[in-house]
């Protein structure tokens, strides 16, 4: 049984699966094994979503990892709806500004698919669990982090409208939402996690961070501060990325390890702010309740540096087809 159920607190046409209900219900990303029936989805057309463009090994790794269908177990997904139900009840989340929403669906395009359901979906996911786990900061981020490109080149607004789209946002909004595509790319490339965590020891003297803007290769300064806050919003992002069980079988999923290294750099850096709990196996198991193809079983025995490398180079490969500039200064005191 396939448990999705309608979410209109957004007023946008989405809905919460079971994975984001207890993913926000409990504050972090979670192995549901012996929770959850792993299926492979007959019928699945990689080019409706958003990893379309994708080619060769690179493709045939991200097909595996969403042609899938989810059945839950009929106790669990009780206990979620129910659960999610209190949480909702003692605080719902905030409805998302009617400006905004106006915004994107008459500006902007998000008919294509994401990882798991529409690319709205995902947004709305990532607004309530920001809203939940970080109010401290806008959840607006959280909803719009995709707008200005994502890495496999999807682009949900023309550059032409940027003007338009921070006249609907604070000036903190702004910064947050047009770093967001640039960081989540630097993050891929390793020299940026390696250069901080080589310099753990001055990190109190970081100043700025210097790169370039997705959509349009615009020149971009965001501070130490900003920056860090979103390091968090990407913290958030990556649970909504996160299998839904058998997590030792996907080790070598390099979502999970970008997840996990920056995750522990947080912790390092003491700059942990947003609640996502996250706890890896340290030992593999066998998977349980998932079919897997004999190609999905090949990929499961990479080691993982290889499958890491193959997603840097790919998202290299979408940064010189968009003209978009990967170079980047960590500016110190």
């Amino acid at each position: 049984m396939n448990m999705n159920s309608n979410d209109d607190s957004a007023s946008l046409p989405a809905t919460l699966n079971l994975q984001r209900k207890a993913a926000i219900t409990r504050g972090g990303a979670f192995d549901h094994a012996g929770r959850v029936l792993i299926k492979r989805l007959r019928g699945f057309d990689m080019n409706r979503t958003i990893f379309g463009g994708l080619s060769g090994i690179a493709r045939k790794f991200m097909e595996e990892k969403l042609a899938k269908e989810v059945q839950w177990d009929a106790t669990a997904a009780s206990d979620i709806e129910t659960a999610y139900a209190e949480v909702e009840t003692a605080q719902p989340a905030p409805a998302i500004d009617s400006q905004l929403i106006d915004f994107m669906k008459v500006e902007c395009d998000f008919s294509m698919e994401h990882a798991d359901g529409t690319f709205l979906e995902h947004l709305v996911f990532c607004h309530h669990y920001s809203a939940r786990h970080y109010p401290e900061h806008s959840p607006n981020v959280a909803l719009l982090h995709s707008i200005l490109g994502t890495a496999t080149n999807t682009f949900a607004m023309d550059a032409s409208k940027i003007p338009q789209l921070k006249a609907l946002l604070t000036e903190f909004e702004g910064i947050q939402v047009e770093a967001f595509p640039s960081i989540l790319r630097l993050l891929y490339n390793e020299n940026l996690l390696e250069e901080l965590e080589l310099n753990m020891h001055r990190l109190g003297e970081l100043e700025a961070l210097h790169c370039h803007r997705v959509i349009d290769n615009e020149a971009l300064t965001i501070d130490a501060e900003n920056f860090w806050i979103n390091l968090n919003y990407h913290l958030m992002h990556f649970v909504d990325f996160m299998p839904p069980a058998n997590w030792s079988s996907h080790r070598s999923d390099p979502l999970m390890q970008m997840f996990e290294r920056l995750s522990s750099l947080l912790d390092r850096a003491g700059q942990r702010q947003a609640q996502v709990e996250l706890e890896l196996p340290e030992t593999k198991t066998a998977p349980v309740g998932e079919s897997r193809t004999f190609f999905g079983w090949i990929m499961a025995q990479l080691p993982a540096a290889i499958t890491l490398k193959l997603a840097r180079k790919s998202v290299q490969k979408y940064s010189d087809l968009a003209g978009h500039d990967l170079g980047y200064r960590l500016v110190w005191k």
